[in-house]
């Protein structure tokens, strides 16, 4: 089933993880796909087993203003329109921000809430022309706090919010915007985590289907906000968490 035939589709932080399993899914999917990520050589392997016809490349910075206008710039020059803005582009820290410096909270704030918002302003006019989306990688860290990641919470939380603004703002011009909020996902962000057996059991234990988060499982959710399946859905910031978020907090004691 292609539900992406014609669609042109921009994924920031497109170079690994869930960015790229979004970015081959869309493709898989028929659309014609805009990676964006830091680093080209990344992007590259990326593009690879895409059709090179309906794929651009954009080495860009999403901290970076200019570099977010020229990737929006260049998609339309390429592809004539936008239909869908996927901002999963991020970074995170950890520690209590006592242990924390301003360049921390910087790093974090620039990539994870200013590009999210200078991507939904320079692209916000093609959308409404296309009466595209967006779709935000927010996590269940924008949803609940955690120990020991107060900036990323916060950064997170941003993200979560302004989905809901966006989506109450646009939804006049048939622009939907949502958000997908994954809980611990094995991407290159987390792979420092993978060989701690015992922090792993921690999340097994907490998580109900007994095991973290994949790139695809995220993808796929990404893909159906994007889609028409979701034409009535605007304004959700969807856990994509295996359950975790079903529970109160208390432990089980089974």
């Amino acid at each position: 089933m292609e539900r992406f035939n014609g669609k042109v589709v921009i994924v920031t932080g497109a170079g690994s993880g869930i960015g790229a399993a979004t970015a081959r899914m869309f493709a898989a999917q028929g659309a014609s796909v805009v990676l964006v990520g830091r680093s080209r050589d990344k992007l590259d392997k990326v593009a690879a087993s895409l059709d090179p016809e309906r794929t651009l490349l954009c080495a860009a910075d999403v901290a970076r203003q200019a570099d977010v206008e020229k990737a929006v710039a260049d998609t339309l020059a390429r592809f004539g329109k936008l239909d869908v803005l996927v901002n999963n582009a991020g970074v995170a820290t950890t520690g209590k921000i006592t242990e924390s410096s301003v360049e921390d909270w910087r790093k974090v704030m620039s990539t994870d809430v200013d590009g999210v918002f200078y991507a939904c302003r320079a692209a916000l006019p093609a959308l409404i022309r296309s009466q595209g989306n967006i779709v935000n990688v927010s996590s269940v860290s924008g949803l609940g706090g955690d120990w020991g990641m107060g900036i990323y919470n916060a950064a997170k939380g941003a993200v979560t919010n302004f989905t809901r603004a966006l989506a109450l703002d646009h939804g006049a011009d048939g622009v939907r915007v949502n958000a997908v909020c994954p809980t611990m996902t094995m991407t290159d962000m987390t792979a420092d985590m993978k060989d701690d057996k015992a922090l792993m059991a921690k999340f097994a234990e907490r998580i109900p289907l007994g095991r973290p988060g994949q790139p695809d499982d995220i993808a796929l959710a990404i893909l159906f906000l994007a889609s028409d399946d979701a034409r009535f859905v605007t304004g959700v910031n969807l856990p994509v968490d295996g359950g975790l978020s079903a529970s109160n907090g208390q432990p089980n004691p089974a």
